[in-house]
């Protein structure tokens, strides 16, 4: 858990609820965490949900992991400790997202059970939605894929600490959803992504 350190400050409370702002939007607001090895398919499914979504009328914005290290967390590394609080960060701005009413889907590969859930605990401590993907792929089949290259440098040693390769990846034990983006394509996933959403009631106004 992160250490409050400013002092003197005070929670201010809005004039407008949730509820209106939902209403406003006409849909619920929610985090959908895409957690996976790298090139397994996360930040393409997040990213062909968000159009998905948006040329349906719903409002959304996918925050990428890489996106995110050119900016808000730019001065981060990959030791254990700059990834806890990479994905800390990106839990509280997602439940901000979340909290406005739209659909924030965050393509991480935060690696770490315990962060993961933090990241939940975030969430589920402002009542508000948040739907695992654990997006399922072989190392094999990442490692074929590969498309930055990152796979054939850490094998060769020129990355240290690559998940999959010298560092490990703890699997979501009970995801809201599971996809296998080794046996299924993208729209595919993306169908089952939307259903499981729909199923959860989140493109109903209150």
């Amino acid at each position: 858990m992160t250490k409050q350190v400013a002092t003197n400050i005070t929670w201010h409370e809005g004039e407008t609820s949730r509820a209106e702002r939902q209403k406003n939007l006409g849909q619920k607001g929610a985090t959908v965490w895409f957690t996976g090895l790298s090139a397994s398919g996360k930040s393409t499914i997040a990213m062909a949900l968000e159009q998905v979504l948006i040329q349906r009328g719903f409002h959304a914005y996918c925050l990428d992991g890489d996106n995110v290290r050119h900016g808000l967390n730019k001065n981060l590394g990959f030791s254990a400790e700059d990834r806890a609080e990479n994905i800390r960060r990106i839990g509280e701005v997602s439940k901000l997202f979340a909290d406005s009413g739209l659909i924030a889907l965050n393509s991480f590969i935060s690696p770490y059970t315990a962060d993961r859930d933090q990241a939940r605990k975030i969430h589920s401590d402002a009542e508000l939605a948040f739907i695992e993907v654990f997006v399922d792929c072989s190392l094999e089949e990442a490692e074929n894929r590969d498309p930055k290259g990152l796979y054939k440098k850490a094998r060769a040693g020129e990355i240290k600490g690559f998940t999959g390769i010298d560092d490990p990846y703890e699997a979501p034990p009970n995801p809201e959803l599971h996809l296998h983006t080794d046996q299924q394509s993208i729209e595919e996933s993306v169908q089952a992504v939307l259903d499981c959403l729909e199923q959860r009631g989140l493109f109903k106004k209150d």
